[in-house]
Order: C-alpha cells, then structure tokens, then sequence
C-alpha cells in the first residue's frame, strides 16, 4: 500500500513523524481523511482527535487544540498549537 510522511509537531516539540497509510483529522469544515496522492491543501485546525495509521500497522491516536494542516507532495504536516498523545 502506499504511504505518507507524516509529521505531528506541537509548537513546542515534534510529536510523532514516520510514514503511514493515512491519516484522519478534523477541520474547520469538518472530518477529512487524507491518503497517499491527495490533492496539495491547507486548513485550519479544529478541536479534536487525529488518527494516524502508520505503515507498520500501529494505530497512533493524539488530540489536538488548534493550528492547521498542510499537504503537498504527500508529506503531511500538521502544525498544532498543543498536541496530546493518547497513552
């Protein structure tokens, strides 16, 4: 299957980064998944959970408290302004 880089970065640490199968967020306009080839965007973060399948099949689950999102050359990085892992 194909994957992504995937960037997690709070403003004051890197949070998680590795390649995945995709990736699943919450926007501004509501839920987007985002897979290998995606379209290039840039949107604002919402309130809430993101999901990470990463390529060695583990399911990485944080929430997030603002920032955006950016996706160009299937590398996703999302920018949050405080970032908690589930653990």
């Amino acid at each position: 299957m194909a994957t992504i880089k995937v960037s997690l970065l709070a403003t004051d640490r890197s949070v998680w980064q590795g390649q995945a199968t995709s990736v699943v967020l919450r926007t501004l306009d509501g839920e987007l998944g985002i897979l290998a080839g995606h379209v290039p965007m840039l949107s604002s973060l919402a309130v809430g959970p993101v999901f990470i399948n990463a390529e060695s099949g583990e399911r990485i689950a944080a929430a997030v408290h603002g920032g955006f999102v950016t996706l160009d050359h299937n590398e996703v990085t999302i920018f949050a302004q405080r970032c908690e892992l589930k653990e």
